[in-house]
């Protein structure tokens, strides 16, 4: 049987971030995708945003890594030449019954470390002139990124001491022991690989992945839930410099307004919650149809958006653990402290900000293995 010190299951940004973090910090590190290409399922399915830590409750693992990995991620893009702009956003109220809501906002970010400027109309208007709103919350640390160029970087970041990606490798289950454990992986060369430490950063199909977990007696699993969000882009140019974010919904973050590098608007993501519970037999198409819902949405905020100017673009999924109607939950790690194996750790409902918490959630894996992260 091949061994190695540490194996990461999942190539998106989090699983590169972790066996990175492993790497430097002198482990032999593998790091296992199911797929033919790095960062193929959330990871290159989203707004490429990097958040400011503005609405997630205070002392969440959400607000504290959000706050703590746009630090990280920015420093990391200004050194390894990843390209993005701090461009920063503006939440929106569109009438005087949301300023609350703007507040409570604003309330949730100051608890965070986040400092937001609450700006009227005029001053609103006198940065993006064809906005319309009554209030607005201006975020300058907000930001945008080239998901797959930072994701090359932490792959680099990975060989160059000494890690190893290992693409179409589906890891089949996993047998835990008190001292290492035997990852099964499937694939064109099935192998075994003995490990002392295993990360489950599968996204997705991280619960169904840790339900193949054997030897955790009495351990739990949360339950999977998958929010789709559709996503359309504009044809032509949008008359705007920053990100336009409506006040946040339950579910996520209203369709909002976001840029790429090259300037391009897009808009999205709706709420789509999906009856599946294979991630496998997601339908990742997006139904013009949809379209139709969007335009309100955007008018409200946007009232030039021209009829037939939105064109499907692509959709991503949410590895969300609550379902309909419930209050959105926090990350969840599971490692030592929670199962009683050492070497073990599964990542479960990484969604937003996970892009912009990859750095630091790595060092929390590390921390929570009883690792020291490198410093250098």
């Amino acid at each position: 049987m091949d061994s190695v010190e540490a194996v990461v299951i999942g190539a998106g940004v989090v699983g590169l971030a972790v066996g990175r973090a492993l790497a430097r910090s002198g482990f032999e590190t593998i790091v296992l995708e199911r797929a033919n290409a790095i960062g193929t399922g959330t990871s290159s399915r989203n707004s490429e945003v990097i958040h400011a830590g503005i609405y997630y409750p205070a002392g969440s693992l959400k607000a504290r890594l959000c706050v703590q990995g746009r630090t990280q991620l920015y420093a990391f893009c200004d050194s390894h030449g990843v390209s993005h702009r701090r461009c920063g956003k503006l939440v929106v109220a569109t009438s005087p019954q949301q300023h609350a809501a703007l507040q409570d906002t604003r309330e949730k970010a100051a608890a965070n470390g986040v400092a937001l400027s609450w700006l009227d109309a005029d001053a609103a208007r006198a940065l993006e002139p064809a906005l319309s709103c009554s209030a607005a919350l201006l975020s300058p640390e907000t930001g945008i990124v080239d998901s797959h160029g930072l994701m090359l970087a932490l792959q680099g970041d990975l060989e160059r001491h000494g890690g190893a990606l290992a693409l179409q490798s589906p890891v089949l289950g996993v047998q835990c022991g008190s001292d290492a454990h035997v990852v099964e992986v499937g694939g064109e060369m099935p192998i075994s690989l003995s490990a002392r430490i295993v990360v489950n950063a599968a996204g997705l199909w991280a619960p169904g992945l840790a339900a193949a977990e054997r030897g955790l007696p009495g351990a739990q699993w949360p339950q999977a839930f998958y929010a789709k969000g559709n996503y359309f882009s504009l044809a032509g140019r949008a008359p705007f410099g920053r990100l336009i974010y409506p006040v946040p919904e339950q579910a996520g973050l209203g369709v909002h307004l976001t840029l790429d590098l090259a300037g391009q608007a897009r808009f999205g993501p709706d709420v789509q919650w999906l009856e599946t519970g294979d991630p496998d037999a997601i339908d990742y198409r997006v139904d013009p149809a949809r379209a139709e819902g969007f335009y309100a949405e955007i008018r409200r905020y946007w009232p030039g958006l021209r009829d037939g100017a939105l064109q499907p673009a692509y959709s991503g999924v949410r590895p969300k653990l609550q379902g309909p109607g419930a209050p959105a939950g926090d990350f969840v790690l599971q490692g030592p402290a929670e199962h009683g194996v050492r070497g073990l750790l599964n990542l479960f409902g990484i969604e937003s900000p996970g892009l912009t918490a990859s750095l630091a959630l790595a060092d929390e894996v590390l921390r929570r293995l009883g690792i020291e992260a490198s410093a250098d």
